[in-house]
């Protein structure tokens, strides 16, 4: 078997493999490469040592089956035969997202336990299951964003065959699987890549230290690294495309910016495969380039999270404004209009939070509104609250249920957080499982110090090396069977079908939303094609004039009558509509 590794400044590499060394050769066609042939199979232990050093994980490691600190196996992916054909579904136009956390969807935390419950994703209506990141961390419960080995599937969720049998699970059900990858950094427990060569640079600096090397010295194989590991997800693993997380965070000045040359290589990838395959960016940046077509100039992303619709609805919904809710707090009703209209509330304004102008404007005519994902919470927006609290601990069930109307109507394409279907009661609080001890102290004093400087007492703040803290976070199955669980189950149901019913509600003309609102009486209201869609977020009834056409209810949330032949619509407190016009 061939073994392969990038150490451009080594003097020498050898290979140890099931017991056996050997010296590796320089590749005399790639600077940097060393390679050799060694005895193998499927599951064989290996490791490389660059010069003195001890033996470490293969950079492009397929299975860790000792954790990140461990030797790397060989993985054959030739001998998994998939049973279920799949040739893709219609990607995001159309589609709803649900984000899955393995380790919280179920008690057990493995993807085996979670590929017993997709049978309720296909109940819900859902068209593809957005998994947190995968790769080996230390331990074995935590959120995901501190991986390493970002070719292999974190083994306490059941490694790589794992992965497969759910994917072949939701392929067999007609689910498309896309997973979270984080390029931005890696964890700081168990990354080896220093060691081999320059992946990283000090030229920039990220939240989390120096940054991966996009741009410096060595950066085209630290690039190809990241390509050719996104394309192994999807194709070895048969997934329909990958998150990017905070791509903001990619320090690139190069003319091709990695983006761009990950959207092009995914594109090609989806050419020979013959299947839809997409990337969605996690960005803060505003900037309608990361989704605009590379034909015409942008970086092909194919769609992006868009928070400022999750912020307008938010502070909507619950008045507050701390954070980044401030700019958004002082007129919620107006924000959210144009954030229904515009895709970014922030597109060149001020943003008090940043202390700066924010944002640029979509050109609606270029960006189809497919291409911004909206959500009423996500892991992050849940996760980053001090003790993880859902938007239904804070909300009643009118009120999420309102929320789930302006989600699932919206332009965008929606994307669920894994329990909001059924206003879960549990939270879903930061937990970590850091093995090394002084990592671990220094993550809880971090947490209770960035709270406290909020106003939370420090002994309110989870421990998240405490197990408790993700016991609480797993979903509890039992609630979906009872109230006020079933109704709120039973209107996502409704919405999503809704949306594959009605062609208006995935029309991708951002510009054809038209919306009214009252700020002061809390109601608000738009129209796409034939369908009108009313909210009150007031606790009084509203009178909400929509025209003077017949209009059929298709959904309400409490008994509602259409507008009479006055044009009004009466919708009482705390409650939402979906009307057809005739």
């Amino acid at each position: 078997m061939q073994f392969e590794v990038w150490a451009p400044q080594a003097g020498r590499v050898t290979l140890q493999c099931d017991g056996a060394t050997c010296a590796l050769e320089r590749d005399p066609e790639r600077p940097g490469w060393w390679c050799g042939e060694a005895r193998a199979r499927d599951g064989s232990r290996y490791g490389f040592a660059v010069d003195d050093g001890p033996v470490l994980p293969d950079p492009r490691s397929r299975r860790q089956p000792d954790g990140p600190d461990g030797l790397s196996a060989v993985v054959d992916h030739g001998r998994y035969t998939w049973r279920a054909p799949w040739a893709g579904r219609r990607p995001l136009p159309g589609g709803v997202l649900y984000e899955l956390h393995v380790g919280t969807y179920t008690p057990e935390g493995t993807l085996d336990a979670a590929a017993e419950r997709l049978d309720h994703l296909v109940r819900l209506g859902v068209t593809h299951v957005e998994l947190m990141p995968l790769c080996p961390f230390p331990g074995r419960h935590g959120w995901g964003y501190e991986g390493v080995s970002l070719w292999a599937v974190h083994e306490p969720y059941g490694g790589p065959e794992a992965l497969k049998r759910f994917v072949d699970r939701a392929n067999a059900l007609g689910l498309g699987v896309v997973l979270d990858v984080v390029h931005n950094h890696l964890g700081p427990s168990g990354n080896y890549l220093p060691a081999f060569g320059p992946y990283f640079t000090d030229t920039h600096h990220t939240p989390w230290g120096v940054a991966v090397n996009l741009d410096a010295p060595g950066s085209d194989e630290v690039r190809a690294y990241l390509v050719d590991s996104a394309l192994a997800w999807l194709r070895d693993y048969r997934l329909d495309g990958l998150r990017l997380d905070a791509v903001h965070a990619l320090a690139d000045t190069r003319a091709c910016h990695f983006l761009e040359q990950l959207s092009a290589a995914v594109d090609d990838l989806a050419a020979d495969l013959d299947r839809p395959l997409f990337l969605i960016a996690e960005s803060d940046l505003n900037d309608p380039r990361v989704i605009t077509p590379r034909a015409e100039g942008g970086l092909g992303v194919h769609a992006q999270w868009n928070d400022d619709f999750h912020h307008a609805l938010h502070t909507a919904l619950t008045g507050e404004s701390q954070g980044y809710y401030a700019d958004f707090a002082r007129d919620p009703l107006a924000a959210l209009a144009k954030t229904l209209t515009r895709g970014y509330f922030h597109d060149g304004t001020y943003s008090s939070f940043r202390g700066r102008s924010h944002g640029r404007a979509l050109d609606r005519g270029r960006v189809a509104a497919h291409r911004l994902t909206g959500y009423s919470q996500t892991h992050d927006q849940v996760g980053n609250r001090a003790q993880g609290d859902r938007l239904a601990s804070l909300v009643s069930p009118g009120l999420a249920a309102c929320a789930a109307t302006l989600t699932l109507t919206a332009p965008f394409t929606p994307m669920l957080f894994m329990g909001e279907e059924w206003a879960a009661g549990t939270p879903w609080q930061f937990f970590t499982d850091h093995t090394d001890p002084q990592l671990a102290e220094a993550v809880r004093r971090g947490r209770r110090r960035e709270f406290a400087a909020h106003g939370w007492r420090e002994e309110d703040v989870p421990d998240p090396q405490d197990p408790a803290t993700r016991e609480r976070s797993c979903l509890d199955w039992s609630e979906p069977e009872r109230e006020p669980h079933a109704r709120v189950l039973d209107w996502y149901r409704r919405l999503i079908a809704l949306r594959a019913e009605q062609p208006d509600l995935t029309d991708p003309d951002l510009a054809d939303t038209r919306v009214a609102y009252d700020g002061t009486a809390g109601w608000l209201a738009f129209r796409r094609g034939d369908i009108r869609v009313a909210v009150n977020l007031g606790t009084e009834p509203a009178a909400i004039p929509l025209g003077n056409r017949p209009a059929r209810v298709l959904a309400a949330w409490e008994p509602v009558e259409g507008p009479g032949a006055d044009g009004i619509l009466r919708v009482p407190g705390e409650s939402s509509v979906v009307l057809v016009q005739e």
